[in-house]
């Protein structure tokens, strides 16, 4: 189907690493009337004022990637808000969304929602086949339920609401906090910090051998915005790059794109986390998607946006 460029969107979360790039790729593609709202102007765990936010704006489609998120310290040391919190926050928009009539609904979970040990890559199928990893279970815990309320609402109410599951992402509006971020911002900030103090030695965690996959917001924004478009299915879709790269190799490329100089070591008796985690992504790029910025050119435009926005 095909969006009319006046339809009201509301994107949840307009503010964040992926809200903001759902939101920049509508107006690249023309769309008129965005609708999105500031924590201060809207507590998305207050029912109340999320029930008068969508009586009064009426959305006709709604990207929900409003959610509390955090790196493994945040998740592990605060449990309780990671649980509370994102089940309050997609319960009041899925169920609103019901309730005020949205025609068409996106949930975006986090590819974490899988099991530790599940096989490689991940398929969508491998959902709840086995335990999750300990320390971050209770965030996915709450995105499985946003997936499972998004699938309950459609068997009984016929709502058109589904999901998608971005791999690691990474770009514009990212987290760079010392304690809280994820791994790409989090060695753009540390090689950064190490150039600019002229430090000899950066020190990583673990042996540098796990692997990951990495996608650019930018490109996450394009795949919800063509979900939005071209897909409408009970069973939530993967949206990942479809390629990896060692921990080790990606501190080579960040190295050389911050310009630090020094030495990296390796302090292997810190955890490495989990060995592998490639998304299968074949039904989405099946559809006809694919993602448009490489790695390289990904962290070079990351690294612009840290400096603009943390460096002064």
């Amino acid at each position: 189907m095909t969006i009319a460029k006046s339809a009201r969107i509301y994107v949840a979360g307009h503010r964040g690493l992926v809200g903001s790039a759902i939101w920049r790729e509508l107006e690249k593609q023309g769309f008129v009337n965005l609708i999105g709202r500031t924590h201060s102007q809207l507590d998305l765990m207050d029912a109340n004022a999320v029930r008068d936010f969508f009586k009064a704006e009426k959305p006709e489609y709604v990207f929900v990637a409003a959610a509390k998120v955090g790196g493994i310290l945040a998740n592990d040391t605060k449990p309780a808000e990671f649980l509370y919190e994102n089940l309050q926050i997609q319960n009041n928009i899925i169920h609103n969304a019901y309730v005020h009539g949205s025609q068409k609904l996106l949930f975006l979970g986090s590819s974490c929602i899988y099991p530790k040990l599940a096989p490689q890559p991940l398929k969508e199928e491998y959902l709840l086949t086995g335990p999750l990893e300990p320390t971050n279970q209770w965030y996915a815990i709450a995105k499985i339920a946003g997936i499972r309320m998004s699938q309950a609402y459609r068997r009984q109410y016929g709502c058109d609401f589904t999901s998608a599951m971005p791999t690691n992402l990474y770009g514009t509006n990212d987290n760079y906090h010392p304690q809280n971020s994820h791994v790409l911002p989090a060695l753009i900030r540390k090689f950064h910090e190490a150039k600019v103090a002229g430090a000899p030695v950066v020190t990583c965690w673990g042996t540098g051998n796990p692997l990951r996959e990495f996608l650019h917001a930018d490109d996450l924004g394009a795949a919800c915005v063509f979900l939005m478009e071209n897909y409408s299915e009970e069973d939530f879709i993967n949206i990942g790059s479809g390629s990896e790269i060692t921990i080790r190799e990606l501190s080579e490329l960040v190295c050389e794109i911050v310009g630090f100089k020094g030495e990296v070591a390796w302090d292997t008796s810190k955890p490495d986390g989990t060995p592998r985690k490639l998304m299968d992504s074949s039904r989405i790029f099946n559809l006809g998607w694919r993602p448009k910025v490489a790695l390289r050119a990904g962290i070079e435009l990351a690294y612009k946006d840290f400096v603009s926005k943390h460096c002064h």
